[in-house]
């Protein structure tokens, strides 16, 4: 990945966390919604949006579904504070990952507490 794509990564998942948190007024949003990261291709035509939050399966589909509603608004926005000549398409997308490493911490915990109890 160019210096430049990744530059741009770190800004888009910046401002469009920054546009998440203080302007998108969605109730489906609810308050623990972060932005993990952003991929934007290499023609810096699409840019997928890893978003991460706490809550139900249903909670986690209305979040996508507020976000991909508010992506109009988002990328109007993002071309506000953008300094280039194209603005990509946003595709959100959920991002796992908290939760799987919080499982794996939970088998890893358990494996450790059945070895501290051993038959003697």
């Amino acid at each position: 990945m160019t210096y430049r794509v990744e530059r741009l990564n770190s800004f888009l998942r910046q401002e469009i966390s920054d546009l998440v948190q203080r302007h998108v007024k969605d109730p489906r949003l609810g308050n623990f919604v972060s932005i993990t990261s952003v991929e934007i291709s290499k023609d810096m035509r699409y840019a997928k949006i890893f978003v991460s939050r706490y809550g139900t399966d249903e909670e986690k589909k209305e979040t996508i579904q507020a976000l991909e509603s508010a992506s109009g608004y988002i990328r109007h926005e993002l071309g506000e504070r953008m300094k280039t000549r194209r603005i990509p398409e946003l595709s959100f997308r959920l991002d796992n990952t908290m939760e799987k490493a919080d499982k794996v911490l939970r088998i890893i915990d358990e494996i450790a507490s059945d070895e501290n109890v051993k038959p003697e």
